[in-house]
């Protein structure tokens, strides 16, 4: 790819903060526009993006924006591409190097699992399958439905549960430590930084401030992880990531490096998508109380429910990707270099797949939702999120009476996570 192609690739992604002052309440230029002003990364962001994406679906399942990158929005053109070879997840050294400099988060970005191909690839999600493959998550639903229990009890004392600072971030971090094999003293510090090194992965919002944040998070969890590995030598053959790692042989065993940077990840993707598949879905039935009351009638839904609000409001919005090879979708051509937005959550409002789509339907079958995203690349976490979400549910429906907001909500703004900093309800136990 030519150093140009790359700049292109780096300005589609920065080009939210670029594109914001001059956009207008429709996002949609005149169709004879040939190069409108369209960014993804703010289409995220906005309270409401799905009046915005019904737009785009209308003017077929390809848009073309800005400097050359493409939207692609309807279901079957987001399904097929998420699947096909020609498009790739991992960005070039220089893409990332013109986004955040001389930083460590380059190095971060292309040892992580989201950004490999085959066969490294292969061999990091087997090795993160063996703690999130279905198996071992089902064996998890008793430990996870006490540590429930217990995040709800004194919310329930005092009448007031902030869904995510209280219920959708501490349950599944407490579990993904559990997995890595975290100990208990050592986790806010570590979540701390890991929050901090999150930010990388919203290239479009990064300030310099968020810059220094990365810059010093990433070694000081080199550092732990590096003494954490270490310790936990001595116990080889136990149940945690970190024990497992040392029973691989030598000729096996990832390096340091990449084991260290993908347990980063895991800690990251572990509860950021639970923490938006939760409190997006708290806030779904809160705005639709008759699909609340069909859950409270009949709990048998509540999985159900899950796969819908994975579909009705995803926590991954978008997934960027750049075709190695010429791609032709609706009889456009996709040239090689340009980047590629697939919007999962316009894809999941598409009237020609999902009946009265733009309605929550905690029963809706089939439901064949893009909220994981698909394909190779599809999210490592897909089991555990969907039991942690399932027994939340579960608990929610059957132990909380929701008497009304105790605050208003406040709405996190990501170029492709979609989620909540707060929403804090007045409850009462059922």
């Amino acid at each position: 790819m030519s150093t140009f192609s790359l700049e292109r690739v780096a300005c589609d992604r920065m080009l939210g903060l670029a594109v914001r002052g001059r956009l207008a309440d429709s996002l949609l230029m005149r169709a004879n526009t040939a190069r409108p002003h369209l960014s993804a990364a703010f289409l995220a962001t906005k309270d409401d993006p799905y009046p915005a994406y019904a737009e785009l679906r209308a003017r077929g399942p390809l848009t073309r924006a800005e400097l050359g990158q493409w939207l692609v929005t309807g279901h079957g053109a987001v399904s097929a591409l998420l699947r096909d070879g020609r498009l790739e997840s991992r960005m070039p050294a220089e893409y990332t190097r013109l986004t955040l400099g001389d930083s460590p988060g380059v190095d971060f970005l292309h040892r992580i699992v989201l950004t490999r191909t085959p066969p490294e690839h292969t061999r990091l999600r087997r090795f993160i399958g063996r703690a999130l493959g279905t198996p071992v998550v089902r064996r998890l639903h008793d430990r996870i439905a006490a540590a429930t229990d217990a995040l709800l009890e004194p919310a329930l004392d005092r009448g007031r549960l902030d869904v995510v600072t209280e219920l959708a971030v501490p349950l599944p971090v407490g579990v993904v430590c559990d997995l890595i094999g975290i100990p208990t003293g050592d986790r806010p510090a570590v979540l701390t930084r890991v929050t901090a090194l999150a930010k990388v992965f919203d290239a479009a919002n990064l300030s310099p401030a968020d810059l220094a944040d990365i810059n010093t998070a990433l070694p000081w969890l080199h550092d732990y992880f590096g003494d954490l590995l270490a310790v936990r030598r001595a116990g080889s053959g136990g149940p945690t990531l970190t024990e497992m790692y040392w029973e691989e042989s030598a000729s096996d065993r990832l390096a340091v490096a990449d084991f260290v940077d993908n347990m980063l990840f895991l800690f990251h993707a572990g509860f950021e998508t639970t923490m938006g598949l939760v409190s997006n879905g708290v806030a779904a039935l809160l705005n639709n109380p008759e699909q609340l009351g069909r859950l409270r009638a009949d709990p048998a839904l509540v999985p159900s429910a899950v796969e819908e609000f994975l579909r009705y409001d995803a926590p991954i919005q978008n997934v960027i990707r750049v075709a190695r090879k010429p791609v032709e979708v609706a009889g456009q051509k996709i040239r090689a270099g340009r980047t590629v937005l697939l919007l999962l959550g316009a894809a999941n409002r598409d009237e020609e797949v999902f009946a009265d789509a733009e309605r929550l339907d905690v029963g809706r079958d089939p439901n064949p939702h893009l909220g994981f995203g698909g394909g190779l690349h599809h999210c490592v976490g897909t089991a555990l999120a969907r039991l942690m979400a399932v027994v939340v549910f579960e608990r929610l429906v059957d132990r909380v009476t929701v008497l009304g907001p105790a605050a208003p909500a406040v709405r996190r703004r990501h170029a492709s996570l979609r989620s909540y900093d707060h929403l804090p309800l007045a409850v009462a136990a059922r």
